[in-house]
């Protein structure tokens, strides 16, 4: 999909340098994708602790009995 940005070329080149990217496209997409995983592990995050019901034996789940 073709759009048109502006975007500060000072904070674009910042992170072209710093994860070694050469094209402003693929930087972007990797800023996007990197701020979504980011998103989802603070979702998932929220349920740590929640499950407290669970009697699973991990050695006998990972074959270790």
């Amino acid at each position: 999909m073709r759009t048109t940005l502006d975007l500060p070329e000072d904070l674009v080149a910042e992170a072209m340098k710093a994860t070694h990217i050469r094209t402003k496209t693929k930087v972007i997409i990797t800023a996007l994708e990197e701020l979504i995983r980011k998103s989802k592990i603070a979702e998932l995050k929220q349920f740590k602790g929640t499950v407290d019901d669970l009697n699973i034996d991990l050695n006998v789940l990972r074959g270790r009995s």
